[in-house]
């Protein structure tokens, strides 16, 4: 019983008094059947995206196939514009090939900044006239607090987001799309020799995780976007701002624990009506990269030990990550790219993501289980 309320108050510490205005992770869990936000820390405050830029990447090519823009079987080219981009990348040469279905589980597992590019390129003719159909998506989408400057999440300081917007994402992907979630569930993706792996270690080390996305550069520490499923229940979690892969996992598996265990009872609000918040993102870059790092890295650890060398932690379920087989097409040199095409997927700005349901206020002293020591 000690213990356990030692965890809570480590838990309490994480999330009331972490230190400078960057260090307040924005934090979000919710019901993905209900909408319920059963726990939200932050969650209207613009943040940059990194990697998790990618979720928008696939939405626009989901909405394109649907289309008939773009076929699963379309051949995305690496063009040396999209060589050129800075890891991670998938390793292919420039002019090689994959099949859109192929570029969409390199791009999204591997997180493959040079595929994603690729993609906007094949469907929108150009990165610039994708990167505009994104925008307009995200406003069709009700995502006020994003605007987005480029496809793959290279860091940029006008590409932000939020956790709330971020979530709204997630779940219209979840909705309308469901054919594609098995590319977020993947682990690992084989190309040729290569072994593309995912950075989301919830995949093997939290049962019943089903996805969805992980991104990390300086600016906005490391992210997540995940889901998980037990007993019937499927719960979605946004953390960002983590200080390394560790912090992350461990943070976003206990609020799943807290929301499956009934310790969370809820906000009283759907995802709708969490609301986006004015201001500049945080920059992190002094805190995770820059001088500043050493000390609050050991700052973070010491608020939240779990996980560490000694410690106990959620992560140690072992979980047969799902692999898939992509196949590089070769080189193709003069293949057409198709024209963008005029309009977009009719979607709504007011259409719900999910039915409304009003829980009960949030009960932050209810206790998780504990978590177990690591091997």
């Amino acid at each position: 019983m000690l213990f356990l309320r030692r965890l809570f108050v480590t838990f309490a510490v994480l999330v009331l008094a972490l230190g400078s205005q960057a260090s307040a992770n924005p934090m979000l869990l919710i019901d993905t059947d209900s909408g319920a936000v059963l726990f939200e820390q932050e969650a209207g405050a613009a943040w940059h995206p990194a990697s998790l830029t990618k979720l928008m990447t696939a939405f626009v090519a989901f909405q394109a196939i649907s289309e008939g823009r773009v076929g699963l079987d379309t051949p995305v080219i690496i063009s040396k514009r999209a060589f050129n981009q800075a890891p991670s990348k998938s390793g292919l040469k420039v002019d090689s090939a994959l099949s859109m279905q192929d570029a969409l589980y390199v791009m999204l597992v591997k997180s493959a900044n040079d595929v994603a590019v690729a993609i906007a390129e094949t469907v929108g003719g150009s990165e610039k006239a994708f990167v505009a159909e994104m925008n307009n998506t995200a406003t069709k989408l009700g995502m006020t607090n994003t605007h987005y400057v480029n496809a793959n999440g290279l860091h940029n300081d006008g590409q932000v987001t939020s956790a709330r917007d971020l979530a709204v994402l997630s779940l219209y992907i979840r909705q309308l799309y469901p054919q594609y979630l098995p590319i977020f569930e993947t682990e690992a993706v084989t190309l040729g020799k290569a072994n593309l792996e995912s950075n989301n270690d919830l995949l093997t080390h939290f049962a019943g995780t089903t996805g969805m996305k992980t991104g990390y550069v300086c600016a906005s520490g490391l992210n997540i976007v995940a889901t998980a499923q037990r007993n019937g229940r499927s719960l979605m979690a946004v953390v960002l701002g983590g200080v390394s892969a560790r912090e992350r996992g461990e943070m976003t598996a206990e609020l799943f624990l807290r929301g499956f265990s009934g310790a969370l009872g809820g906000t009283g609000k759907t995802i709708l009506q969490v609301a986006n918040t004015a201001g500049a993102a945080a920059d992190m870059r002094p805190l995770i990269c820059g001088k500043q790092a050493k000390a609050y890295v050991a700052e973070r650890e010491a608020a939240y030990p779990i996980g560490l060398k000694g410690q106990p932690s959620y992560l140690t379920d072992e979980v047969k990550g799902r692999v898939y087989a992509a196949t590089n097409l070769g080189q193709l040199r003069d293949v057409p790219l198709p024209r963008p095409r005029p309009g977009y997927a009719r979607i709504q700005a007011s259409t719900p993501v999910a039915a409304v349901a009003i829980e009960q206020p949030a009960n932050l002293g209810a206790i998780v289980p504990r978590p177990r020591p690591r091997p």
